[in-house]
Order: C-alpha cells, then structure tokens, then sequence
C-alpha cells in the first residue's frame, strides 16, 4: 500500500497586542506566504476570529490551496496549550476565557494548537535560534508584557494548567506598584514598556535634573534608549533601575532552573547596553554562588517577528493531524 503523501505546510499565527500576523510556514522554516492585521481592530472575538479565518482561507487558496496546510498553531498572550484557550489576558481586548483552538477548528476543519506566546517564543529559539543545540535554557520575553518559558532536557515546560513561566506575575516589591494583573509588585509592573515609561516619570518628578525627555511627545521603552545615546542622566537612571530589578528576578529563575542559557527577546531586550550591563552585575550579585559564571544572557538574534512565526509553525506541527475533508 502506498501512503498518500505527507502535507509539507502548516500556518503559524501569532497574535499580539497590537497586530496579528498569520503565515503560510514549509518544512524547513520557509516563511511562503504572510499578511498582518491590526489586533485591536476586532474588540469582538468572534469578529476577529470570524475575519482571521477568512484571510486564512484565502492566503491558502492563493499559495497551493487550502487542503496543501496541515495544521495550525497560534502564539497569544496568556494562553494554555493543554486548554487551548486564551485565559484572562491583561493586554488584549478580549476578557475571560476565551476557547480559541476550538473557535478556529470548527471554522477551519483542521488541527489548531494554541500556546502561550513565551512558550511559543522558545520553540522557535529552540527550533530556529539561539537555543539551537541547547537542552537546557530560559527564553525572556520583555515588550508590552514579560513572559518566559523554560526547557528541561529538551522539552518546555507547561505546567500542571499550561501557564507555567508567568515570570511578569513573581512578585519582586511587598505592596509595590500595581500590576494589570491585579497584584502589587509585579515585575511586570517595572521591567516590562509600562513600568520603564513609570520609572522614567517618577525620576523626572523627583528633581529638576534636566533631561531630553521632558521634550518628547511620548515616552516609550525605545525613546528612552534613545535618550540614553545622548547621554541624558536620567534616562541612562531610568534603564539602570529596570536592569538592577530585572537582574535580581533573572538571577532568582537561574537559581532554581540552573539553565545552560537566558535568552532575552522583545523590544526592551534592544536597549543596549544600557540595559545589560545594570543587569548582568545585578545578576551576579544576586544569583546562587554555584551559579555564577556559568549561565550565559544573550539577546536573541531573530527579529521577533520571525521568532514567533516561525515559533508558531513549530507548535503546529507538535500536533496530531486532523482534517474534516478526509
């Protein structure tokens, strides 16, 4: 008996804050074909994944036809590959629990896996990126949000609910800022765009000191890098604060996860030295003695829009094959 033959493409979506972009991905992490639309355009969930599946369907017709894409996986923001479903995300429009893998299959008639974005970020590390090779390493997600994934002898882990790595939610201040996960003393809170852009208010309001920023029409995470190439103080003290802190959570993971490597992604992860160096001695001061020296932080060398594409691909083909029109 002669197998037919074996579908060679999947879709790999990733959904972010501001934009959702879907890709038509072949075996050896070719990007054919991909669109992008902007996320907050559908506020309604069942309008967005109404509109999603639509585009889907049509990027397929136009590269091989809709029976050539095996499966699809999706990277989001608080997701759970084990429910496939969004669970409560602080940054998206949609609130509650929201069956996503589900949603898309009964629309789509073939497979969909769902995961978290940092999970899904270290796939495509793993698969594609810095971490090929490696068994045992940590992936940092630092932009909007901070998330991370961890793999042990080569397998991520999920945890016993799929929302294992929520580094964002460690609490690293007792009754600190509040957090948009409703806590207090989120890391998030401080290391993650919104917290850098608080920092950055709280130094300008403490002194006269003068800096570029008070001149900018926005502050974001980028701007304030930016700042620091000119040699603005208080901006170079804004990325010093959020290094030390972030150090200090960085160095806690290491010390119970003892990973070969932390790969830090994400938009903050491109500030430079500013960054960096505050938080590599912060790290070293903090992490477990045995520790020190041997753990390697590196900045990712995919675009993260690459890596989360490419991450998403990965996870579709994680999943058994299903189809209705077989």
């Amino acid at each position: 008996m002669v197998e037919e033959e074996i579908k060679s493409r999947v879709m790999g979506i990733d959904i972010s804050n501001d934009r959702t972009t879907y890709a038509i991905v072949g075996l050896r992490g070719d990007i054919i074909a991909e669109e992008t639309f902007v996320t907050t355009d559908y506020p309604d969930i069942n309008n967005f994944v109404a509109y999603l599946s639509e585009k889907m369907v049509e990027l397929m017709e136009a590269n091989g036809g809709f029976m050539s894409v095996r499966s699809v996986g999706i990277s989001c923001p608080s997701a759970s590959f084990l429910s496939g479903s969004i669970v409560n995300a602080t940054n998206l429009p949609w609130k509650g629990v929201i069956p996503l893998a589900a949603m898309l299959r009964d629309r789509l008639g073939m497979a969909v896996a769902v995961a978290n974005d940092a999970h899904v970020s270290a796939l495509g590390e793993y698969n594609y990126g810095m971490a090929h090779g490696m068994e045992d390493f940590v992936v940092i997600s630092l932009g909007v949000g901070l998330g991370s994934c961890f793999f042990s002898r080569g397998k991520g882990h999920k945890g016993y609910n799929g929302f294992a790595g929520e580094f964002g939610h460690v609490c690293l201040i007792d009754h600190g800022r509040k957090c948009g996960c409703g806590k207090e003393g989120c890391i998030e809170a401080y290391c993650a765009a919104k917290g850098i852009v608080q920092t950055a208010k709280e130094l300008m309001a403490e002194s006269d000191t003068p800096s570029v920023m008070r001149e900018l029409d926005k502050l974001s995470p980028r701007t304030i890098a930016a700042c620091c190439e000119q040699g603005d103080a208080l901006a170079i003290e804004t990325y010093r604060r959020t290094g030390y802190l972030l150090g200090i959570g960085l160095a806690n993971y290491a010390s119970v996860v003892d990973p070969q490597a932390i790969i830090l992604t994400g938009g903050i992860s491109h500030a430079g030295k500013w960054l960096t160096n505050p938080m590599k001695q912060s790290f070293d001061e903090h992490v477990f003695p045995n520790s020190r020296g041997k753990i390697r932080i590196i900045v990712s060398s995919l675009s993260d829009h690459e890596r989360e594409v490419l991450g998403a691909a990965a996870l579709a083909w994680s999943v058994p094959e299903y189809s209705l029109f077989k």
